[in-house]
């Protein structure tokens, strides 16, 4: 018997990441399957570092597939081809369509069109759409169309209360899939040279360079402001850091007054005492896993440590993705574990108030305590790579 074929279409940095875990969890259960790719948005890395076949062409655009958060970075991303780069995207997938059993869109309207247009049998990943954010999950009609063809098998939810939602709205075949990251979100164990005892907290500067450089800036200027407050609370600090970001750091350390030394910013002012911040690019399950708070500016990263039942604390930055406006709205979704400092790119002011909020936090056990609860029942329990592994190996035939 040939091996059955699955293609996967996916857009935006955090739908390449679900996708691949799912791949992952399809290669353990099924060896034989084949799989190719068509990331939408970016390069796609998380394809590429697990050696998945890229059918079409791949571009790095100005606003990182953000550009509906500012209208500039959309003006830039046609002025480098936004346009040319998706039809030839398109045609690729419909080209390479037909010698597939399967397709899988992982993303809101563009993917799925995508999908619902090579007229193959796919299942639906809305992963980027929650209910979560309004009360009620208002779709648009042309992606409500897609999604009720009867090409469309499934669609399969981030959260719980969004396939409830879909379900009461008439939309039968939605179902819970859940975070697929959340799977292998255990520590490692990385030696983080942890104190007892001492509240860690874990600096999340997203993955976009350059906005990730930018972001981790602001948030060493919060951790000195932590610093310089006299509460008697002792902290230390972790970073969950890319690769990229890692080499940056002696520039990084120069630009904002902090030394380096081996993957360790040392602040040192004049009358306190030195606060350290240990970088790390290979630890991001255990900092998550050890932290007591995450001061966050990311995406998929911010929902992983939130369904582990971790509070966060926001403050904007200057985008494209890290607006105020994606904070407010991830404060929506991720409800009363998410605290958003400022409504603008942090000011002085705005980092001298989260950083008493972020001592404000750390000293409230009973607030620590609903986070812990909050978190795994907003975003529901982990498995979801498997259990959308295992539909589609079942429509497949390969497992019953």
């Amino acid at each position: 018997m040939p091996s059955k074929r699955i293609l996967f279409i996916s857009n935006g940095h955090g739908e390449d990441n679900h996708t691949s875990h799912v791949i992952q969890t399809l290669r353990q259960l099924c060896p034989s399957l084949e799989m190719a790719a068509m990331p939408i948005v970016g390069e796609g890395k998380a394809y590429r570092s697990l050696n998945i076949p890229i059918i079409g062409p791949t571009q790095t655009m100005p606003s990182g597939g953000f550009f509906y958060m500012r209208r500039l970075y959309l003006l830039k991303d046609f002025q480098s081809g936004l346009i040319g780069l998706t039809w030839r995207q398109l045609q690729a997938v419909l080209q390479y369509a037909p010698e597939c059993d399967l397709i899988m869109a992982t993303g809101d309207f563009i993917s799925q069109t995508f999908a619902y247009l090579t007229k193959r049998p796919f299942v639906s990943f809305i992963s980027c759409l929650s209910a979560l954010y309004e009360g009620r999950l208002r779709l648009n009609p042309l992606l409500w169309h897609d999604l009720n063809s009867s090409r469309c098998l499934a669609v399969f939810t981030r959260d719980p209360y969004t396939a409830s939602d879909l379900q009461r709205q008439g939309l039968a075949k939605a179902k819970f899939g859940g975070i697929p990251a959340l799977d292998r979100l255990v520590p490692t164990g990385k030696n983080l040279h942890l104190i007892p005892d001492v509240p860690a907290i874990a600096l999340l500067p997203g993955s976009r360079m350059p906005e990730a450089a930018r972001n981790f800036c602001l948030q060493l200027q919060l951790v000195r402001e932590i610093a310089k407050l006299e509460s008697g609370q002792k902290l230390q600090f972790y970073a969950a850091l890319v690769p990229n970001l890692m080499l940056e750091l002696d520039d990084i350390a120069k630009s904002q007054g902090w030394q380096h030394e081996q993957g360790i910013l040392t602040y040192a002012a004049a009358g306190s005492s030195p606060v350290e911040v240990r970088c790390y690019s290979d630890a991001f399950n255990d900092i998550v896993f050890y932290s007591t708070l995450i001061l966050g500016m990311a995406g998929l990263a911010v929902d992983l440590a939130v369904a582990s039942g971790k509070p966060v604390i926001q403050i904007p930055g200057e985008g494209p993705q890290f607006t105020y406006q994606f904070a407010e709205a991830q404060t929506r979704l991720l409800g009363i574990n998410a605290q958003t400092i400022g409504t603008k790119p942090a000011t002085p002011e705005i980092l001298q108030q989260a950083a008493r909020r972020v001592i404000e936090t750390v000293q409230d056990s009973d607030y620590l305590a609903k986070c812990k609860e909050n978190g795994p029942e907003r975003f529901g329990p982990p498995g979801a790579s498997e259990r959308i592994a295992r539909f589609l190996l079942t429509y497949l035939g390969e497992i019953k």
